[in-house]
């Protein structure tokens, strides 16, 4: 088929690329004309683990190519695919501009039949505000597609080319015709297109994703009663997750979610129900509960050094919201730097894929390092925010020479266990788990 992506972003580019990878003709399109000239020289733009190499087979045969021009792009495409950012406004509502801004161009330049599908994540009702869009300027036959996508970051390469479900709003037989077309080669082992309707193709979204959100919520409020009342999460998560009702995936407590979906998506369903005055008061504690878990790992610090942090030096290992991706989007780590520099504290950070994107954001405000062990250099403490494989096992001799007489060790991501870390000298805080640690070293 000849596809059109208009958006290079994260789900575009993955998009364009796996659609490629199957055979399409696929144009994608961007208004940032340097992105543009990098991308068609091979040159991607995003981390993403199996990204670049199926970018780059697919660039040498021709099938991938980048372009900002929308009127050339779309010309010959049997189906328009609109990957573009929704960021939230500031009350949390989703911002339509950039989609209802292509869907008022689309409408000028239209010729002939297309589908025009929405892999934006946008509430609901967006497919009918774009319909009215292309419709006032383009009197032709056309279908507004909803098609949300279920990418996750690390693994979006595997989501796509083997998805666990497709979900397709449209009541037209006609789209869903094209669009079973496109997605069968995905499909091949079984798991179902779903057909819906727009709207519930657009809910369903924002639901899974909101889902998930206070599913992590919820472990984070038992690991924090946990730690009161002397129990510990990994039992208890194991306990709950043996449950087939319940399942054993987002049961793993930290110190809070990140990224790109989850915080923008709960804001946006809240703001949805409020607009049909419907307090979604589930949802409204989960960002609550989130907000606050960031912070926890901080409240453990200055307890352990009795509220005086001015002067003290940490070592942080992990700066994106979550392993593998360089995406820091509502990452953690970020609202634990900036509490520990209003504290007096400086910083020394690692990570393996995102230091590019917090250094173009604080600067010089923390200084960062090429390795792990680096980090560790005249550290009062280690804290660690992302659960990166390579942290999973360090030399610990190594980290023991390194932090000295400052063995401390305040982990976000249990990544160690508990005993281990006592046997080895180390004050060592985690999520939700015993608390039978050594006396603080000061």
């Amino acid at each position: 088929m000849r596809i059109t992506v208009v958006g290079t972003g994260y789900v575009g580019l993955v998009t364009g690329t796996c659609f490629a990878e199957t055979g399409n003709n696929v144009t994608c399109v961007d208004i940032d004309a340097n992105k543009v000239v990098k991308l068609n020289s091979g040159k991607i733009t995003i981390y993403e683990p199996g990204l670049e190499k199926l970018f780059l087979r697919n660039i040498k045969e021709n099938r991938l190519t980048f372009t900002t021009n929308l009127e050339e792009a779309i010309e010959h495409a049997e189906i328009v695919f609109l990957a573009l950012p929704t960021p939230p406004g500031a009350d949390g509502s989703a911002d339509l501009k950039y989609i209802l801004g292509v869907a008022d161009h689309l409408g000028k330049i239209l010729k002939s039949y297309k589908v025009i599908v929405n892999k934006s994540t946008v509430p609901v009702g967006t497919a009918d505000k774009v319909q009215l869009a292309i419709s006032q300027n383009f009197r032709g036959d056309f279908d507004v597609v909803s098609n949300p996508e279920f990418l996750r970051e690390g693994v979006a390469v595997d989501d796509f080319m083997k998805p666990d479900r497709v979900v397709i709003g449209t009541k037209s037989d006609r789209a869903k015709k094209i669009m079973s077309d496109l997605y069968a080669p995905f499909v091949r082992q079984g798991n179902p297109i779903i057909f819906m309707d727009e709207r519930s193709s657009e809910l369903t979204k924002y639901a899974a994703n909101s889902f998930l959100a206070t599913k992590i919520s919820f472990m984070n409020e038992i690991a924090q009663l946990c730690e009161k009342l002397g129990a510990d999460v990994d039992f208890v998560r194991k306990g709950i997750g043996s449950d087939d009702r319940i399942g054993k995936r987002f049961l793993f407590p930290g110190i809070g979610y990140g990224g790109s979906c989850f915080p923008k998506d709960v804001q946006a369903l809240i703001m949805s129900s409020d607009e049909v005055q419907y307090d979604f008061e589930i949802l409204r504690a989960v960002e609550k509960v989130n907000k606050n878990q960031k912070l926890h790992l901080v409240n453990k610090i200055k307890s352990y050094f009795k509220n005086d942090l001015n002067g003290k030096h940490f070592a942080l290992w992990g700066l994106a919201f979550k392993p593998n991706t360089d995406d820091i989007r509502e990452a953690p780590a970020l609202v634990i730097i900036e509490a520990l520099i209003k504290l007096g504290a400086t910083i020394t950070a690692y990570d393996p894929e995102a230091i590019p994107n917090v250094k173009a954001i604080l600067g010089e405000k923390i200084r960062f390092v090429e390795n792990q062990y680096d980090a560790l250099i005249e550290a009062n403490a280690l804290i660690i925010a992302t659960e990166w494989s390579e942290f999973r096992t360090p030399d610990f001799d190594r980290m023991n020479l390194l932090l000295d007489g400052n063995k401390v060790v305040f982990d976000g991501r249990n990544l160690f266990e508990v005993n281990k870390m006592i046997e080895l000298g180390y004050y060592y805080e985690s999520i939700g788990r015993h608390s039978n640690f050594k006396k603080p070293l000061n």
